[in-house]
This record gives C-alpha cells, sequence and structure tokens, in this order.
C-alpha cells in the first residue's frame, strides 16, 4: 500500500519536530512494508511574509489528492494573530470538513503528571471535540465599533447534523477502544439552554443505538473540576468546539504537558489531518531543544487512521518506552537530550 501524505512543517519549531516525526515515518514504513510518498508545503509566516500568501486555493485542490495531512505548527509573533491560525488551520478544518478533533490524554509516566497520587492507569481517556460549528464559524460582528456604545457580537451554531455525527463518532470510538465503554457529553445545559438542549437530546436519541455503552452527562466546570480529582472516572468525552478546545488543554498538563500531546482532525470519509498541539513556541526555534513526542504522537494517530495499525501501536509503544527509560522531564531544554535525539530513540526503540 502507498499513502500520499501532505506534509506543512509550519512555522517556530514545527520543522523541527516535524523532521523527527518523518525520521520515524521512514523507519516505521520500512518495518511493516509500506510505502508514502510525501509533499512539503511551505504555508506559514514566511511565505505570507513574502508573498502575501496564506493559503491559496490551488494548493487546497492539491490537498484534495492526499490521504491525509501532517502538520507542525502555525504561528508567528510577526505575523498579526488570527491571520495564520484562520487561514490556515481553521480553512483546513471547514474546507475538508474535518468535523472531528480527537485528542487522546494518556500518561505514559507518572512523574510527569502533575496530580497527586495519580498513576498511569488513572489518565486514559479521549476527547472528542465538534470542529467545524460552534462559535468557530465566524458567525457574528461589530455595531459601532471603537465607540463607547460598541457591541460585539459572537454566534455559536450547532446544526442537528453536525452534533449527531461527532456524538455516533464519540459512541464508536468508545466501542472501539473497548476499555470503561463510557461516553460522557460536556455541556452547559443550565445556562446555555438551546445549543445544550439540541447536543442532549441528540446524546441520549443516539445512545439508544449504543445500549454497551454507558452515558453520563456533566457541565463543563464539573468536568475540569473532575479532570483534576479523578481523572479515571473518563473513558470518551464529547462536547462543542469551544468546550473541547478549553478542556483538552487540561488534558494536556495532566498527561505530563504539551510534549506529549497530540491531535487529529478527522473526516472519516475524506482527508484528515494530523498534529502536535503545542504551537508553534517561537523562543525555542533553532535550538534544537523542543520535545517531538507529540508530532511522533500524532504521527502515530495517522498511521491508525490509514489503517496501518499495528505499526501506529508500534510508534506508541516505542514513544512510551523512551518516555518511560530515557526523558528526565517532558520539557523543552529540560529531557536530558536534543530534539533529534530523542527522534533517534524512538527510530532504536523500533
Amino acid at each position: 500500500m502507498k499513502y500520499k501524505i501532505a506534509v506543512i512543517p509550519g512555522d517556530g519549531t514545527g520543522p523541527e519536530v516535524i523532521k523527527e516525526g518523518l525520521k520515524v515515518l521512514e523507519a516505521v514504513s520500512q518495518k511493516f512494508n509500506f510505502s508514502y510518498e510525501k509533499v512539503i508545503y511551505d504555508l506559514g509566516a514566511e511565505r505570507f511574509l513574502k508573498t502575501g500568501e496564506v493559503l491559496p486555493e490551488s494548493v487546497l485542490k492539491e490537498l484534495a489528492g492526499f490521504n491525509a495531512i501532517y502538520l507542525g505548527a502555525i504561528g508567528d509573533p510577526r505575523v498579526k494573530p488570527g491571520i495564520l491560525e484562520k487561514g490556515i488551520l481553521l480553512k483546513l478544518r471547514f474546507h475538508f470538513d474535518q468535523y472531528v478533533n480527537l485528542r487522546p490524554v494518556i500518561l505514559y509516566d507518572a512523574r510527569f503528571c502533575p496530580l497527586k497520587d495519580k498513576k498511569e492507569e488513572d489518565v486514559d481517556f479521549v476527547v472528542i471535540r465538534e470542529n467545524t460549528e460552534g462559535l468557530y464559524c465566524g458567525a457574528g460582528g461589530f455595531f459601532k465599533k471603537d465607540t463607547p456604545d460598541e457591541i460585539a457580537i459572537q454566534e455559536s451554531i450547532n446544526t442537528y447534523k453536525g452534533v449527531e455525527r461527532v456524538v455516533r463518532f464519540a459512541f464508536e470510538y468508545a466501542r472501539k477502544r473497548n476499555k470503561k465503554k463510557k461516553v460522557t457529553l460536556c455541556g452547559k445545559t443550565n445556562v446555555l439552554t438551546y445549543a445544550f438542549d439540541l447536543w442532549e437530546r441528540v446524546f441520549y436519541k443516539v445512545g439508544r443505538d449504543y445500549p454497551d455503552i454507558e452515558k453520563d452527562y456533566a457541565h463543563v466546570d464539573a468536568i475540569c473540576m473532575w479532570m483534576v480529582k479523578n481523572p479515571e472516572w473518563f473513558d470518551v468525552i464529547v462536547t462543542d468546539n469551544m468546550f473541547g478546545d478549553i478542556i483538552t488543554d487540561l488534558g494536556a498538563i495532566i498527561q505530563g504537558g504539551l510534549g506529549i500531546a497530540c491531535g487529529a482532525n478527522i473526516n472519516p470519509e475524506g482527508v484528515s489531518m494530523f498534529e502536535p498541539i503545542g504551537g508553534s513556541a517561537p523562543k525555542y526555534t533553532g535550538k534544537n531543544v523542543i520535545n517531538p513526542l507529540a508530532a511522533i504522537c500524532a504521527l502515530s494517530l495517522m498511521l491508525d487512521f490509514l489503517g496501518e495499525k499495528e505499526a501506529s501501536l508500534q510508534v506508541e509503544e516505542a514513544v512510551k518506552r523512551v518516555v518511560r527509560e530515557k526523558l528526565k522531564s517532558l520539557s523543552a531544554g529540560k529531557m536530558g537530550y536534543t530534539t533529534q535525539e530523542v527522534g533517534d530513540l524512538v527510530v532504536k526503540m523500533l
């Protein structure tokens, strides 16, 4: 089997971590006898500053011909916030209808968990975030901008179709994970009485198709509290775009930090995109100290999506061994190894 993979190294430390991910991809492809073709795209700050282009339509058309997109990071202090993030990240998610944002929250080594007395088995859940609706649609506007009477409106758009398909994905994923077999809806039904009335009705209606899966609900504020106090309660959490954006960063910290946290933007029938979630970390650019494991974990997610299940598991196992046996920390500059050396360690563990 041959896969076409579009690579967007992006900004800041993105190219450094993607380089290590591609090193692992080469090693694992040889071990498991699959081939791939990669094409590098220079989307990001440098291209924008030189040409004024963010994401040309011609590139979008080309990307439609790939099996997956492997992304490093987007964001640069030289570019006004929102231009690259909306113009590349959100545009790719919306254009390719990547309606599922999947974030595993897995603790590989209890040494790196900031929670008291929590072990590896206590932090092992997945957040399924709706990825193309909600407050991120850009619906709204200004009235009397830059005056004392200014009004800013940002509307959350929730459709039955959008909610139903991501909720169903969450139930299917809980069944596939085959662990606690539980799905928790994270919402705010007591205040956001329109949007989460829809979410709750759809959640329990779809849930009837999954009698083997336990259904649970909690307000978003309670979810934040229980993720810290009792993360072992969770298996699969499903939620809207905004709440998902917030609670997944909390999840990243309890699993050891952004250096190990990855995510997938999934269209189950189309082009999906895989990335570390820590951002471009510009202050570490070029220093060879950034942790590449989040990017390598994103590669593992990509391999799983492509159908290379055993290769995906082997990459994850190699990362787990590196974390447990080699690293002093998961933070940039404190690992005890350079970025390149950590990539080499994963290859060696394979």
